[in-house]
């Protein structure tokens, strides 16, 4: 396998005539670094896949791999391999016969270079060669009973590692992978993440990854850039991104299944009063000031009707997982309806209709200013 390669991305902007795509995005990919572009449809993140590729060229800006430039240099040149949201693969080919592609388009090309190597044994050499390196590779993916088939004959799985085979072929420097997953049905889709993860940490190459899917980003990504409306807006760890993110949009993006967003006022004293009641939270907000108090499903507490503190509110329907599950909550004064994640004992003891109570986590809630920027702990303790 070839050393990993970082990737450098500088001011890199994508127009489509009076339409921005992307809007002067800088990244500092590492080498053997595992980093996932996700966003919603339309953000600009296979845009700028497929410019790192040189599939498409960038309006300005530069791209860099390995530090070397490669503006100028065609997808065959930039020691990459990209895996489709398609597959791509040949219909008529075996699976064999599609994972070989890359290595007999790349010898051909020598061979047209140095006639002396038509012979007839350097010729059968060469296929013996691309047979061992096909069979090591579908040995890796789990396909090698598979090699005698044509696509057609495949499940979805089956030729998402058909096509990871025929990148890992060419022993890239960087793989990139557009939605590769997003094809498959959910339980499949889970398997195949903890695929692609084990890949990744036994080859050691640079993985870019491009998903609308927060939950691939999260549980597969070294560093997660969150892109939206063609900008980068938040570059970080998995843990960094969601403890501290950037604002209101990140945090609300990356919430499964939803971030709930109540209006508050600052209160003073480490509150913030929320429909005419008081809620603790980390920090302070200044007093009369207007902010956003954002927490997530599993940092919603569900209290019983006659508790003290927190905002009253009626169960509006329940969703059973199994071992726990989601109670959408209508809150008076509010027209949005809060979502709690709760274990499966706690959903048993509640039902459509019921009066509870809900406290935000006040040490886990986000606090966001007007403007949708989060107001850090240190900027509420300073306050």
């Amino acid at each position: 396998m070839s050393e990993p390669a970082g990737i450098t991305l500088t001011r890199i902007e994508k127009r489509f005539g009076p339409m921005a795509a992307l809007r002067g995005i800088s990244l500092d990919i590492r080498p053997g670094e595992f980093l996932t572009l996700v966003g919603p449809s339309g953000c600009g993140k296979s845009t700028l896949l497929r410019i790192i590729a040189g599939l498409d060229v960038q309006t300005a800006g530069h791209v860099a791999i390995g530090g070397r430039p490669v503006d100028a240099l065609g997808p065959d040149r930039r020691d990459i391999a990209m895996v489709f949201q398609n597959y791509a693969l040949y219909p008529h080919m075996t699976v064999a016969e599609n994972i070989a592609t890359p290595l007999r388009l790349r010898r051909l090309a020598a061979w047209q270079r140095w006639p002396v190597m038509g012979s007839f044994g350097r010729a059968r050499a060469i296929r013996d060669d691309i047979a061992q390196e096909v069979s090591g590779v579908a040995e890796l993916l789990g396909i090698a009973a598979l090699l005698d088939r044509k696509p057609g004959q495949l499940s979805g799985g089956q030729r998402q590692r058909v096509a990871l085979g025929r990148a890992l072929v060419r022993h890239p420097r960087v793989f990139l992978m557009d939605e590769p997953l997003s094809n498959l049905d959910a339980k499949l889709r889970v398997h195949m993440r903890a695929e692609i993860a084990r890949l990744h940490r036994r080859l050691g190459a640079t993985f870019v990854y491009v998903t609308h899917d927060q939950t691939e980003a999260m549980t597969m990504s070294d560093r997660i850039a969150v892109m939206l409306d063609g900008e980068v807006r938040q570059f970080d760890t998995p843990a960094g991104i969601y403890r501290a993110p950037v604002d209101h949009d990140v945090a609300a993006f990356m919430a499964q299944p939803q971030l709930n967003t109540l209006p508050v006022t600052g209160a003073g004293a480490g509150a913030v009063e929320a429909f005419g009641t008081h809620l603790a939270i980390r920090g302070l907000v200044p007093a009369g000031t207007r902010a956003s108090l954002a927490f997530r499903p599993e940092e919603c507490i569900l209290l019983d009707a006659s508790a003290p503190q927190g905002l009253a509110a009626s169960v509006s329907h329940v969703e059973r997982l199994g071992a726990d599950g989601y109670a959408h909550l209508a809150v008076e004064g509010f027209p949005e309806l809060v979502v709690a994640r709760l274990d499966a004992e706690r959903l048993g003891r509640i039902e459509r209709g019921q009066a509870v109570r809900i406290l935000p986590d006040p040490e886990r809630a986000l606090c966001f200013d007007e403007s949708g920027r989060r107001i850090a702990a240190a900027e509420q303790k300073a306050a």
